[in-house]
């Protein structure tokens, strides 16, 4: 059966917050990553394959690959939050399953249980070749702490 929030969005507030956030990231425009879906308590980010983000033997470095689920997890997680509320990583641990390769990448972040203070997030990350075939490359879980937003 498949999962209803895989296609639901979050509201046009809550896209926006998450769209203003990430584009005040350095890392994730420097590596060409970018935002293609937000639902409530679901997140896909997008990285194309280029050679700026490859390791040696042409894959998508393993570092490109945890910092997008990375940063999946932890905008799944603010979609859940009020306005006034930020999250910051915890933990995370990342199993690289198969090598990094495709035309693109895309880590998908998925709210498991929401709380108070910590969140826990389920990151995948797949390998999406040019006919759209998807490959699990990389799976993750991930502690997010919810924390309040920084006085302007």
């Amino acid at each position: 059966m498949e999962d209803r929030t895989q296609h639901e969005q979050a509201s046009p507030a809550v896209q926006k917050r998450g769209q203003d956030s990430f584009e005040l990231q350095g890392l994730m425009p420097h590596l060409g990553a970018r935002l293609t879906h937000i639902g409530p308590g679901r997140v896909h980010i997008v990285l194309p394959a280029r050679p700026e983000v490859t390791q040696q033997h042409g894959y998508v470095h393993g570092g490109a690959t945890s910092a997008i689920a990375d940063s999946a997890g932890g905008y799944a997680a603010l979609t859940l939050f009020d306005e006034d509320s930020e999250v910051l990583t915890v933990e995370y641990k990342i199993n690289l399953l198969a090598p990094a390769a495709g035309d693109h990448l895309e880590a998908i972040g998925t709210v498991l249980k929401p709380g108070r203070t910590l969140t826990v997030c389920q990151l995948e990350v797949y390998g999406v070749l040019p006919d759209g075939a998807h490959k699990l490359v990389a799976n993750d879980q991930q502690t997010l702490v919810r924390v309040n937003r920084p006085a302007a």
